[in-house]
């Protein structure tokens, strides 16, 4: 298990990506905290990290507040011992075109996006570099970088704020240790469910644009690839958007 030691810290962890992020981690050796709304949610997950044999630690929480974000890092630090991985994966996503969105749910975008990834990046730094470095992601999207974005600006707009995010981050505490690393998954996560259920025609056309042919697994296609550049193997590696969505997207 190449994560053997590390403690992992997971926003919305109580089911879909961040649920199958939570899982890989810890079959890699990671003990894990859990971040997330619903309390049911995350007391199922926290006995299935368990049955894997490490340790778990679940809160509910808004990311939307700095307080709950702060106490977050406190408890898991007392819980845990630490914290060495960040997974902001937690988010509010403001869909429909420009003139549909309102000015509420762009704010609370970024409240839960960018602001909120600001700010546990922060609290968790120096935590990170007095245990000689760890490694952040920021989830983000390929809907920032679609040639037509109707429908997906202000969604895009949040999380290309992200990845700038990353990039300072990477630059700012490369040499405390810090890698930083946008993901752009493409998963069957309970959203996804929902917009395929709400838009059957422009879901079937969207998938025939992956060249392997298939929406990835919470667990097996983003958790594992999260995990494997969590570890030393890709210690090199910083700054990047990795895209795990079966070759769709195109960040050059």
């Amino acid at each position: 298990m190449t994560l053997n030691g590390k403690v992992a810290l997971i926003t919305g962890g109580g089911q879909g990506v961040g649920r199958g992020i939570a899982l890989a981690l810890a079959r890699q050796g990671a003990d894990v905290a859990l971040m997330g709304r619903t309390q049911e949610t995350l007391d199922k997950v926290v006995p299935e990290i368990e049955a894997i044999g490490r340790r778990a630690f679940a809160t509910t929480g808004n990311v939307r507040s700095a307080a709950d974000l702060a106490q977050l890092v406190d408890r898991t630090v007392d819980a845990l011992g630490g914290i060495d991985i960040l997974v902001n994966n937690a988010q509010e996503v403001p869909l429909g075109a420009l003139l549909e969105v309102e000015d509420e749910a762009f704010a609370g975008g970024f409240e839960s996006g960018p602001l909120a990834a600001f700010r546990l990046m922060r609290l968790v730094q120096p935590v990170m570099k007095a245990r000689g470095g760890g490694v952040i992601f920021n989830l983000v999207t390929s809907a920032g970088v679609r040639w037509n974005m109707a429908g997906y600006g202000t969604y895009g707009a949040i999380k290309q704020a992200m990845r700038n995010l990353t990039r300072a981050a990477a630059a700012e505490w490369g040499t405390d240790g810090i890698r930083v690393l946008s993901i752009a998954p493409l998963a069957m996560s309970p959203g996804m469910e929902g917009w395929i259920k709400g838009s059957p025609d422009e879901a079937a056309a969207y998938f025939q644009t992956i060249p392997l042919g298939r929406v990835g697994d919470c667990e097996e296609d983003i958790g594992r690839g999260v995990a494997a550049l969590a570890s030393d193997d890709l210690r090199y590696l910083t700054g990047a958007t990795i895209p795990l969505d079966g070759g769709q997207a195109n960040f050059d």
